[in-house]
């Protein structure tokens, strides 16, 4: 298993990332949450089999049409046990 912590830049709020990143998630079989922060920024954790991770991050790095991702922060956790993929509000 391998979980990540992901700050992801540029114009990710108003476009439906969030919603659409719940939905590539439970496609790719990962867990674990994602929420807008204040600063404009998208904030995550994603769990799962390195395949499953490595996907996701893979899909945040474009994000859904109408998205422009600047840049993303990923940071390596200790796995936490996550169950499903929600979206959390705005931190």
């Amino acid at each position: 298993m391998r979980r990540v912590h992901v700050v992801v830049t540029g114009s990710v709020q108003g476009v439906g990332y969030r919603y659409t990143m719940r939905l590539q998630a439970r496609e790719a079989g990962a867990a674990g949450w994602v929420r807008n922060r204040h600063d404009g920024s998208v904030e995550a954790e994603v769990e799962g089999s390195a395949d499953q991770v490595d996907a996701l991050l893979a899909w945040m790095a474009e994000g859904p049409p109408g998205s422009r991702v600047t840049g993303a922060r990923v940071r390596d956790l200790p796995p936490a046990g996550y169950v499903g993929f929600e979206v959390r509000p705005t931190a």
